[in-house]
C-alpha cells in the first residue's frame, strides 16, 4: 500500500513509519520539516504547514492517509476535503479526551462526546495547540469533520495515554526513570488504583493492520483496565534492578500540599476528582475484538529506560522534582499516623 502520514517525525508518527515500512508499505510523510534529526532513508518527505498550505499534496494519490497531527476541525476538514479524491481510507488519531463524561468507568464508543458552543469554538481561532480545556471537544469535532468529508471511509481512534520510547511528554517515562534511581519513592494514592495506557508500538502496529483491512468506525485504544499502580511500580523496580522502596502517600495529603495530578505525579488522579473517576478505565472491548494486542509491560519499561538514557541530563516535561519529593516524604513521615 501507499500510505501518507500527516506528521511522522514525533512519537506516534515515528512508530507508524517503522510499522508501515516493516509491513512492506510505501510511505510518504507530510510535515513542517522541523525535526531534521529524524531521518528515514528512502521515505519521501513533503514539507509544508497544513494549517496554511496543502499545495504539496495536490495532484497526488495514496491508498490511505493516517492523520497524527490534527487538532482543529477547520484544519482537519481542509485536509480531508483535499484528500477525499486522493485516498480511499482516512485514519484520524483522536483522543479518549473526546468524551463528555468520565465520572463512571466503562466509557465506550457509544458514549456522548464533548461539545463546544459557537462562542467557544470561535475563541479557539486565536489559540495554539493543544488548546487547553478545549482539546477534547475539538478532537470530537475533528472526527465529525473527517466523516462528513469522507463518509464511510474513516477510522477514528481514541487512545488514552500513549507511552514508550520517544514520548516527550514524560507522563509515563517519569516512573521507570524515578524507580531506577532507587531509594525511597513517593507512590501516589491507592496501590490498587487502576491505570491505563498503551505502548506506542502496539498502537502503531494495530493501526497499520486496521488500515490494511480497510476498517472504519470508532475505537477506544488502550490496554484493558487490569493494571494497578502498584503493579506498574513493582515492574519498574524489577526491570531496573534498583533498591527502590515505595511509600504510599494518600490523596488527602497530596491534595493538601497541592501536588499536581497527572503531570507532577504521572498516572495519578485523586479519588476526590469524581468527574475523572473513569478516565483510566475506558472500555477497549471493541479494539480487542479487532485484534489489538500488547507486549509485556516489562518490555515497555525496559525500552523506555534505554531511550531515556540517550537523552542526557536536563529538565523533563512531567514528574516531581527530587527536592520536592524529598520534602513531601519528610512531611509525610512527621505525621503521627505515618
Amino acid at each position: 500500500m501507499k500510505i501518507l502520514i500527516l506528521g511522522g517525525t514525533v512519537f506516534l508518527g515515528r512508530a507508524l513509519v517503522d510499522s508501515a515500512l516493516g509491513a512492506g508499505h510505501e510511505v510518504t510523510l507530510f510535515n513542517r520539516g522541523t525535526h531534521s534529526e529524524v531521518q528515514y532513508p528512502g521515505v519521501e518527505q513533503l514539507h509544508g504547514d497544513r494549517t496554511q498550505d496543502l499545495t504539496p499534496l495536490h495532484g497526488r494519490e495514496w491508498d490511505a492517509v493516517i492523520d497524527t497531527s490534527g487538532y482543529h476541525p477547520d484544519v482537519v476538514r481542509a485536509s480531508a476535503r483535499l484528500l477525499a479524491k486522493a485516498v480511499k481510507h482516512y485514519t484520524f488519531i483522536s483522543s479518549k479526551s473526546a468524551y463528555a463524561d468520565f465520572s463512571q468507568p466503562g466509557v465506550n464508543e457509544s458514549s456522548p462526546v464533548a461539545t463546544l458552543t459557537a462562542e467557544q469554538l470561535a475563541s479557539t481561532e486565536q489559540m495554539q495547540p493543544p488548546y487547553g480545556e478545549f482539546y477534547g471537544p475539538l478532537k470530537a469535532l475533528c472526527e465529525q469533520a473527517v466523516e462528513e468529508e469522507m463518509p464511510g471511509r474513516v477510522l477514528n481512534l481514541r487512545p488514552g495515554l500513549i507511552v514508550g520510547p520517544y514520548d516527550g511528554s514524560d507522563r509515563f517515562t517519569y516512573w521507570p526513570v524515578r524507580v531506577a534511581r532507587g531509594g525511597e519513592v513517593l507512590a501516589p494514592g491507592r496501590p490498587d488504583k487502576i491505570v491505563q495506557f498503551i505502548d506506542v508500538r502496539d498502537f502503531a502496529a494495530w493501526i497499520v493492520s486496521m488500515v490494511e483491512a480497510g476498517q472504519t468506525g470508532v475505537y477506544n485504544v488502550n490496554r484493558p483496565g487490569q493494571l494497578t499502580m502498584q503493579q506498574v511500580l513493582e515492574e519498574c523496580k524489577s526491570v531496573s534492578g534498583s533498591n527502590a522502596t515505595f511509600t504510599w502517600v494518600n490523596d488527602a495529603f497530596l491534595n493538601a500540599h497541592e501536588v499536581g495530578a497527572w503531570m507532577e505525579l504521572p498516572l495519578w488522579i485523586p479519588d476526590s476528582d469524581a468527574e475523572m473517576a473513569g478516565f483510566l478505565r475506558a472500555s477497549v472491548a471493541r479494539a480487542l475484538e479487532a485484534g489489538l494486542t500488547f507486549r509485556p509491560l516489562a518490555t515497555t519499561i525496559e525500552d523506555t529506560l534505554a531511550w531515556d538514557r540517550t537523552r542526557g541530563a536536563g529538565p523533563r516535561r512531567a514528574g516531581m522534582a527530587p527536592d520536592r519529593e524529598t520534602q513531601l516524604l519528610a512531611l509525610w513521615h512527621q505525621q503521627p499516623s505515618a
